[in-house]
């Protein structure tokens, strides 16, 4: 469900924009504020996504009311004046309905804010998942924290992993772990090694070091591992 917060001193604005949010059964209304400062108050109570926000109103505006929000929701201004809008971008607004809409262009509105919310939601589980990987061996399969990963090597079918913590050595082959490592942070230096590249320390010819681990840098592999780190014509 998709929480959203209703604010506008007109009765009969609220009114309609309830009616229309009926129309969308995964929109849950937890409150209809006739002004921002109980809006205010509403938000401290509950997780707000969406917020339908009249721009002209007593005490604090729909603006200001805006501007004073920490963790911003995504923002629907509704208003009767189209002379704001350029100020409702500039605070990041999903979308600026003039008064009167129609419900198809509510739909439309509420439709992009909550393909926002969804592709955050999908962005921050990327980022989760590129934190961590799953690494089995013959006990267990092991969550490890891929920041802590120093580097990794092909043992026939097995790998050995070495964290800052520890060493063990995995039953998967290192061609399948390559594939769940974050690329942007994992860079193939020799047919059989694998390295972090926030983790090295320093490089001498075709030696790449990690604190105190000295590893092989192929020479297939070379060009593209000193761009990965910055290191262009090295």
């Amino acid at each position: 469900m998709i929480n959203c917060l209703i604010v506008d001193d007109s009765p009969i604005a609220r009114d309609i924009l309830l009616e229309y949010c009926r129309f969308l059964p995964k929109l849950n209304v937890v409150g209809s504020c006739c002004d921002a400062l109980d809006a205010r108050d509403k938000m401290a109570d509950h997780e707000i996504d969406i917020l339908y926000v009249d721009i002209n109103m007593p005490v604090l505006s729909g603006i200001e009311l805006v501007r004073t929000i920490n963790k911003k929701p995504q923002v629907i201004f509704t208003t009767a004046y189209n002379e704001y809008a350029v100020e409702a971008f500039e605070l990041s607004a999903s979308d600026y309905l003039v008064k009167p809409f129609s419900l198809d262009r509510f739909i439309i509105a509420t439709d992009k804010a909550v393909n926002n919310i969804m592709n955050a939601i999908e962005a921050r589980s990327h980022s989760l998942r590129d934190n961590f990987l799953f690494i089995k061996n013959e006990r267990a399969t092991h969550r490890i924290d891929a920041d802590k990963i120093l580097y990794l090597e092909a043992s026939r079918n097995n790998t050995k992993v070495v964290t800052e913590d520890e060493m063990f050595i995995s039953t998967t082959p290192l061609s399948l772990i390559e594939k769940n490592l974050p690329a942007k942070r994992f860079q193939r230096v020799h047919r059989s090694f694998i390295i972090n590249t926030s983790k090295v320390t320093s490089l001498h010819g075709n030696k790449v070091f990690i604190k105190q681990n000295e590893l092989p840098l192929g020479n297939n592999f070379k060009s593209d591992f000193v761009k990965a780190i910055g290191l262009d014509g090295f």
